[in-house]
């Protein structure tokens, strides 16, 4: 190559610049705080990166990682028994399964309750092995201080009043609750004590319009009318794979239906010899 050549394709050489991974930022809690008035959104469970990212691809982009999967999930009649080992196992599988998603973690019954220094350490397992973005726990007036502790480390909280399903198989029941100025005041408690949103489930559909026009963070309705800032449904329910949906629950597929035929016509190909077809 001629000197000249050598100096013409030096000089149009670039300098070697790595290759830039693509950042993924997910939506923090001070950006789901500020859709309130400004834009409904729609809330959905999951519990495993498939779905979890079924999720994210519909728009959906806040995500409950509920500790409902006790019920649809690992088959136990109720929410209780669920561990803080199981809520991060399956936390860890939606986080992996999203990119983007706002990532909110339960925090399972017996884990918060003891004390504010234990409803810490639990909180900080949920983020730092989870993955968690933000976490619920279940209580009004009596977890203020639960909630309190855990926003004070920097731990963006989601609150949940009305029926709480950890404890209402003890004795209060799923009943639609409409002990109003008992709700007001548990959904101001947990305003102030710094959560960034709040469930209502099952809650009259009047006193939830109270409270979202009362409280500055965002509602969530579940089963509590249509004036919330935010609606929540468990997956399972919606998808129609869980048997015992609330009858406040719009069932948008059968999927539960559609697996067990598809089950039904494999299992009969074996029987019959249809599967696995013949080699040519």
């Amino acid at each position: 190559m001629l000197e000249s050549e050598s100096k013409a394709v030096h000089s149009e050489a670039r300098p070697y610049e790595p290759a830039k991974a693509a950042v993924f930022r997910r939506l923090t809690a001070g950006a789901i705080k500020r859709r309130k008035t400004k834009q409904l959104f729609p809330i959905v469970t999951a519990y495993d990166a498939p779905f979890a990212r079924f999720a994210e691809e519909a728009g959906i982009d806040v995500i409950l990682v509920g500790d409902s999967l006790g019920n649809v999930v690992l088959g136990y009649d109720e929410t209780t028994p669920v561990t803080l080992e199981q809520m991060i196992h399956h936390a860890q599988a939606v986080v992996r399964g999203t990119t983007r998603a706002h990532v909110i973690v339960d925090m399972p019954f017996g884990t918060y309750q003891v004390s504010d220094e234990e409803a810490l350490r639990s909180a900080i397992r949920l983020v730092k092995e989870g993955g968690a973005c933000s976490v619920k726990l279940e209580g009004g007036v009596h977890e203020s201080d639960r909630v309190r502790a855990i926003a004070r480390a920097g731990i963006p909280v989601v609150g949940h009043i009305g029926v709480t399903p950890q404890t209402a198989g003890l004795g209060p029941g799923y009943k639609m609750r409409t002990h109003r100025d008992r709700l007001l005041a548990d959904a101001h408690a947990i305003e102030s004590a710094g959560a960034y949103a709040i469930v209502l489930e099952v809650v009259d559909a009047e006193i939830s319009r109270e409270i979202t026009q009362t409280l500055a963070i965002p509602t969530i309705g579940i089963g509590s009318g249509p004036h919330c800032d935010a609606q929540v449904l468990v997956l399972h329910d919606l998808l129609g794979i869980y048997a015992h949906s609330p009858s406040f629950v719009r069932r948008y597929a059968e999927l539960g239906r559609a697996a067990t035929e598809a089950l039904r016509e494999y299992a009969d190909d074996v029987r019959e010899k249809r599967f696995p077809s013949p080699l040519p």
